[in-house]
């Protein structure tokens, strides 16, 4: 059995970027992710203690949005990382991280990162 977790539209107001406006005034960020992990024990007993606490993985989420960084890039790895640090259970983990509005003179609604990883 495939389980997958999939928590969508995480916003954020955090200040990374390249130009020195945006670790000032900041920006708004979305973050989307699908975890799989083997969760066949949640699907029988019904204990938070066997699946993935949602709670814990955007609090995961939240600190590494905290921290400035130039590069998108550089927090979606951070937060694959630290979810895989987190969660050792998790067997892969894919992550779209999207800066809103981003402040390059065009009427571009997000400019995104996506990053995949499996764990073995």
């Amino acid at each position: 059995m495939t389980t997958k977790i999939e928590l969508e539209k995480m916003r954020f107001y955090a200040y990374h970027g390249v130009m020195p406006q945006e670790t000032k005034v900041g920006n708004d960020f979305v973050v989307d992710l699908i975890l799989t992990a083997p969760l066949e024990q949640a699907v029988k007993s019904d204990e938070l203690d066997d699946t993935i606490n949602y709670a814990a993985v955007y609090a995961v989420v939240k600190e590494q949005m905290d921290i400035p960084s130039k590069l998108i890039e550089h927090v979606a790895g951070r937060i694959l990382y630290a979810l895989k640090e987190r969660f050792p259970q998790l067997a892969a983990v894919e992550l779209k991280l999207s800066k809103l509005n981003p402040p390059f003179g065009g009427d571009v609604h997000s400019a995104s990162i996506i990053l995949g990883e499996t764990f073995s």
